[in-house]
């Protein structure tokens, strides 16, 4: 039986399409949904993902439907039939996706039939369901990528060799979603790739009407866009490869050597780019090492986050910083597969130390784990107290943080505490600035 979550960290599955679609050039939304949707949409992932803003025609300004009584009754047909059309007449976009919220699916509109209606209105306008009983933010990314998977993408017979598209990173969803698709495509770059990350910067429909033509998609996650992967490899003949969110050194070049690998590049060439991306990272990481020293900066840690972040945080904690993670919740929604999958990567740390690793949503059951790991004082003539410790997770965290006086670095969502533009922290140069925050965190104030 399902329980009650207390402060989700993620949106619903129409949440998870209208953040993706955000993160698109001239894509124009329609939501097809109960009156109040779009508005709590928009505030979760402006506030949520670091101050994200509404963009072109986004945020606040987004059409919508909105049904109300009369609609539910004799159904909202006619509703978002008069929407698609004020919509291409008023905003100026060269895609238009209609997503749908939960009533609207509950009552049985045929999306797809009003929207085949405008097949000949000049610009492409498409139907993705995206109704939440299906799933939450990540599930909405999914739903939306294979539906403009068949109704967008132009099928190409012809691949090119050395070109790639990269999946997995959910914009919105991941805060620093603009920042990591830049540094994954730099690095890719640097092995002589052809990139496609679809919602990086000056990428744009014309990403997406040519992805078919990539010989290897690459889903940059354990969880997330596989299933996009999947559908990719039945429509259009794309093989994919799986790899862990990498952030540092460690994990970049872990990255790197998977995808020359799987595209048969020339090892000798992947090596070169490694070590200059090491050389480069590691002149950097060294201005730090005095004041780590010397202020004795080593840490228990407490990570909370997605099944892309927390493996990530919790490697790069370990086995570059040397910190000892001592618990970690995995917050997203995971069969139990998939939280074989995940847990997976918590044995294969260089350090081999072994973090307690929980799957649960529930805000609240963060503090309840970190009592199972390490019990209260009961007036103990020597108690090992878990200090320092510093807590790597989200705004939620924030109540948990100020009860046990831990100093809090927000990286996941939700993250109301920062606004966000260009930072990244996948990556070689991700780690550089992970690092850099980390420490800023615990000197501030000296």
């Amino acid at each position: 039986m399902s329980k009650f979550v207390d402060r989700p960290r993620y949106t619903c599955a129409l949440g998870g399409a209208v953040g993706t679609l955000h993160a698109i050039p001239r894509a124009i939304t329609i939501i097809h949904g109960s009156a109040g949707c779009g508005g709590n949409i928009n505030a979760a992932l402006n506030a949520g993902a670091g101050y994200l803003g509404g963009g072109y025609c986004g945020g606040s300004a987004l059409p919508s439907s909105n049904v109300v009584e009369r609609d539910v009754v004799f159904g909202g047909e006619a509703r978002l039939r008069e929407q698609i059309q004020s919509t291409l007449e008023i905003i100026d976009g060269d895609l238009y996706v209609v997503v749908t919220g939960c009533m609207v699916d509950m009552i049985g509109d045929d999306t797809a039939a009003v929207v085949s209606e405008f097949k000949n209105a000049g610009k492409p306008v498409v139907a993705v369901p995206t109704p939440s009983f299906k799933g939450n933010a990540f599930t909405g990314y999914e739903l939306l990528l294979k539906g403009l998977i068949d109704q967008y993408i132009q099928k190409s017979e012809q691949k090119e060799v050395l070109s790639v598209n990269v999946l997995g990173i959910v914009p919105a969803q991941d805060v620093f979603w603009k920042g990591n698709l830049r540094e994954i495509k730099r690095l890719l770059e640097k092995l002589g790739l052809k990139v496609n990350t679809f919602f990086g910067e000056g990428e744009n429909l014309e990403n997406f009407k040519n992805a078919g033509k990539a010989a290897l998609n690459i889903v940059v996650s354990n969880n997330f866009g596989i299933d996009s992967a999947r559908h990719f490899e039945e429509v259009h003949g794309i093989p994919y490869i799986v790899t862990s969110f990498p952030i540092g050194a460690v994990a970049g070049e872990i990255f790197l050597k998977t995808v020359g690998n799987a595209l048969n590049i020339n090892p000798a060439q992947t090596a070169r780019v490694i070590a200059e991306e090491k050389a480069v990272y590691y002149g950097y990481l060294e201005r730090i090492a005095d004041i780590y020293n010397d202020a004795d900066l080593q840490r228990y840690a407490v990570v909370a986050g997605d099944s892309s972040y927390a493996p990530a945080l919790t490697r790069f904690l370990s086995d570059e910083l040397g910190w000892i993670p001592e618990l970690v919740v995995v917050t997203d929604l995971l069969d139990e597969n998939q939280q074989k999958t995940v847990k997976a990567q918590f044995t294969a740390l260089n350090s081999s130390l072994s973090p307690a690793v929980y799957f649960d949503s529930d805000t609240s059951s963060v503090k309840k784990y970190l009592r199972d790991v390490w019990p209260r004082n009961r007036n103990s003539r020597y108690y090992d107290s878990m200090n320092p410790t510093v807590i790597i997770g989200s705004a939620h965290e924030r109540d948990l943080a100020q009860e046990f006086g831990f100093p809090i670095v927000p990286v996941t969502f939700p993250l109301t505490s920062r606004c966000v533009m260009n930072r990244a922290y996948a990556g070689f140069t991700g780690g550089l600035s992970l690092a850099e925050d980390i420490i800023t965190y615990l000197v501030m104030g000296r």
